[in-house]
């Protein structure tokens, strides 16, 4: 597979949140407000980049010489951990309004299932080092440009007459489902 199409499939087609559905905490939690959902797409793209080069070293120059692939899963969860401190300390000291506004979100990117996803996809997929970082990056992007889009709809919706027994989570779902079809079918 070309890098081109490496990345614009991560994006859209094969979207980390529509068609793996994974990141869904964050993707629910978060995109309440467009502030809130950039804020988390930036945090998570720079935790699954980062992470997505520490985790392919470690697995590639460490776990395979040594055959303990078979610790890849706890090796990563740590890598991701240690990236999301690092994250949460930046943003504290440089960006604490940012840091408030995530609030909780931001320590849960540590359980994201998209960071653990994207990292694990890279070893599965046996990608080089530049197939890993284009698809790392095309899977962020993908990760932002969705939350970005469902933070606006979701905006819409606060201000539109929405039945009682569909506000909130049964409309923000439905229309998650409306996203995934159009990401899935038409793009």
């Amino acid at each position: 597979m070309n890098l081109i199409n490496i990345f614009i499939t991560s994006i859209l087609t094969q979207n980390i949140v529509l068609n793996k559905f994974l990141g869904i905490c964050p993707f629910m939690g978060t995109s309440n407000k467009e502030k809130n959902a950039i804020g988390m797409g930036l945090a998570t793209t720079i935790v699954i980049v980062l992470s997505s080069i520490v985790t392919y070293s470690i697995y590639n120059f460490v776990l395979i010489p040594t055959k303990t692939e078979y610790l890849k899963t706890i090796m990563f969860i740590l890598v991701i951990a240690s990236m999301v401190q690092i994250l949460q300390m930046l943003l504290k000291k440089y960006f604490n309004d940012l840091y408030k506004s995530l609030g909780i979100y931001l320590p849960l990117i540590t359980t994201n299932c998209a960071v653990l996803g994207i990292t694990l996809l890279n070893v599965s997929n046996d990608y080089n080092f530049i197939n890993m970082l284009v698809f790392s990056l095309g899977s962020s992007i993908g990760f932002i440009l969705v939350i970005y889009i469902f933070s606006n709809i979701r905006e819409k919706i606060e201000i539109s007459n929405v039945p009682k027994h569909l506000k909130g989570y049964p409309i923000a779902f439905i229309t998650a489902a409306i996203m995934s079809l159009i990401f899935s079918r038409y793009i």
